[in-house]
């Protein structure tokens, strides 16, 4: 096997297992706040990987596309966090809140990601692989909050934008649900999705992140 693939590989299997595994716990913790303790008491509202990963959808699509387009497209998913939303005290606002969590969670750890790219020059820290581990964990997580904001069922933006349509309109859009999987890869091959939605949103959210940790960083150097 490639070397450089080995060590990419390393690089990006910290954070890209935190982004998986706190999202979906996100999802089912925020859940269980709201009411609905399935995603509880299925164990999903953990901090093991294992309870989260898909072995195809999170292990073998992205190795496979990774050596089928030389590293040009990935995509993966992990195993979606069950939600029984009409348990929840407000099913409307509680879909919103629950859907919301994951991608909030990405940002947050793009955050502390973040931070660690700041605090390792400043403890006098300049190994080149925890430097590259930091920026994979700062831009997996952007990948994964803004891919997952998209508005379209199931993806946890389309669950956000039918809590906030109409009733008519959010039963109309959740109606999509079944091909979504479906449309968001085409949209993705085609190249559509990076240039309309992920490259102008992941920009947009690395000088959301640069902003917030410019006074660490001051005061750091």
């Amino acid at each position: 096997m490639n070397p450089s693939l080995i060590q990419t590989i390393v690089v990006y299997a910290l954070p890209v297992i935190f982004a998986i595994t706190l999202h979906e716990a996100a999802h089912g913790y925020v859940a269980r706040l709201l009411g609905d303790n399935t995603a509880y008491m299925m164990g999903r509202v953990s901090f093991n990987p294992m309870r989260h990963i898909d072995p195809l959808g999170t292990i073998a699509i992205p190795l496979l596309l990774y050596f089928v387009t030389g590293g040009s497209f990935l995509f993966g998913y992990a195993k979606p966090v069950p939600v029984a939303f009409r348990n929840l005290r407000n099913p409307r606002w509680g879909t919103f809140w629950v859907a919301l969590a994951g991608p909030l969670c990405n940002f947050v750890q793009a955050l502390l990601w973040g931070v660690v790219s700041i605090m390792l020059p400043a403890l006098g820290i300049d190994e080149p692989f925890f430097t590259r581990m930091a920026s994979a964990g700062v831009g997996v997580n952007l990948v994964l909050c803004v891919l997952n904001l998209f508005p379209l069922p199931p993806l946890d933006g389309g669950r956000v934008l039918t809590a906030l349509l109409p009733p008519r309109q959010a039963i109309s859009l959740a109606r999509l649900e079944p091909y979504g999987f479906f449309i968001v890869m085409v949209l993705v091959m085609t190249g559509l999705l990076t240039k309309v939605w992920l490259g102008p949103l992941i920009s947009v959210g690395y000088d959301a992140v640069t902003i917030l940790l410019t006074p660490l960083a001051s005061l750091l150097n």
